[in-house]
């Protein structure tokens, strides 16, 4: 019975052990998996973001302004003599040559005028050949004492009056073959016509100063803009080494151009605004450009060599200033600060960056310094979008 005792009471231990061990391993166990779930890393998937390359070349450095086109000339058409408008040959708003009529006023008096100045000259000239001969005559006459000296000084004083005659008869003709040509008013100048203010019918010339109708040039034309003093600087430089080109374009459709030149620059700076006026004067063979227009001028000062160059879309900002991402070593977002340079188009110069530089130009808000990326090129990122 004893021997029985001892034989349950071993097993009784046995099986308290196997207990204790059992519990421990799944304590152990449970430990571990807990241990491995802490320890897995939680790195987030790389984000795919288009990249570019940074380009380096030479790019052309431009001033650009808001300017407004105005008329090398302009004039308003006024009558020289008095008289009542016979006709207007050349239509409202019509594109006239330099000499083209534009306005016929009645020439009938001043035709008679003339005639009349021609029929007095006439006159006067064949008063003169008599004078003249009867001058030579007396010549003779008074050399062999045939003719009285107070006779000969009256026909070489007949001779002096005619010949003055005649002078003051040639001066009324060219009085009266300015005012004739005074009836017909033409274009001083290559331009387009305005509205006409003067119908046929109306007296003009009579001491009022009425304007018949305005002729403005329109090729070529000046584009006035206002630089700051600021750029006032650059553009001098500019304009000490060579010619410096401008190009205007209209606000609303950039492709139509012209190229011009600059022209003038003011001698002094308005103290209210900090600006001066500058101009260019543009060819406009079309005649598209009008007086007043307002358009957009770009100024050439230099070519920058070696630029680099990176799409204005990878730019971002903060507090320090103008930043973009690059792909690093480590295949993450590495942000750059940079300064920016003039503008070629869609791209920006830009100092901060190497020639090696792959730089993000997409999903910029997902990312941040030190993010998982993965470089795609930016024609595939497009399609992959577009899919």
């Amino acid at each position: 019975m004893k021997i029985r005792n001892n034989r349950m009471r071993h097993w009784k231990i046995a099986l308290g052990a196997i207990a204790v061990l059992g519990l421990a391993a799944a304590g152990f166990i449970a430990t571990f998996r807990e241990g491995a779930v802490q320890a897995a890393p939680t790195m987030p998937p790389a984000m795919p973001v288009p990249v570019v390359a940074v380009t380096k070349r030479t790019i052309p450095v431009y001033l650009e302004y808001s300017a407004r086109t105005e008329s090398i000339r302009e004039v308003s058409l006024q009558a020289k003599v008095p008289g009542y408008i016979q006709s207007q040959p050349a239509v409202d708003g019509a594109d006239v040559k330099q000499g083209d009529l534009l306005y016929k006023i009645d020439d009938r008096d001043y035709q008679a005028a003339l005639d009349q100045a021609q029929a007095q000259a006439q006159r006067n000239v064949a008063a003169l050949d008599y004078a003249r001969s009867n001058f030579n005559r007396g010549t003779e006459l008074s050399k062999s004492g045939f003719l009285a000296k107070d006779s000969f000084d009256q026909r070489a004083s007949t001779l002096g009056q005619s010949e003055a005659a005649v002078a003051i008869d040639k001066a009324a003709i060219r009085t009266a073959e300015i005012n004739l040509a005074y009836t017909e008013i033409r274009a001083p100048f290559s331009g387009r016509l305005g509205r006409n203010r003067a119908p046929a019918g109306t007296l003009v010339g009579n001491g009022a100063s009425l304007t018949l109708n305005t002729l403005v040039q329109l090729d070529p034309l000046y584009v006035t803009f206002d630089p700051s003093e600021r750029d006032l600087a650059e553009i001098q430089k500019a304009r000490m080494s060579r010619h410096v080109a401008v190009d205007v374009s209209l606000p609303d459709d950039a492709s139509v151009a012209y190229s011009g030149e600059l022209s003038f620059i003011d001698n002094s700076v308005d103290r209210a605004t900090g600006t001066i006026t500058a101009r260019a004067t543009v060819p406009n063979p079309k005649l598209i450009l009008l007086p007043g227009q307002y358009v957009r001028v770009r100024l050439h000062l230099r070519d920058e060599p070696d630029a680099l160059l990176v799409p204005q879309a990878a730019l971002g900002s903060n507090q320090l200033g103008k930043y973009v991402y690059v792909v690093g070593a480590d295949g993450k977002a590495e942000q750059k600060l940079v300064s920016l340079g003039p503008v070629d188009g869609d791209h920006v110069s830009v100092k901060g960056l190497a020639e090696n530089d792959q730089v993000i130009t997409g999903n910029l808000q997902k990312i941040g310094p030190g993010s998982p990326v993965k470089p795609m090129a930016q024609k595939e990122a497009s399609a992959g979008e577009t899919r």
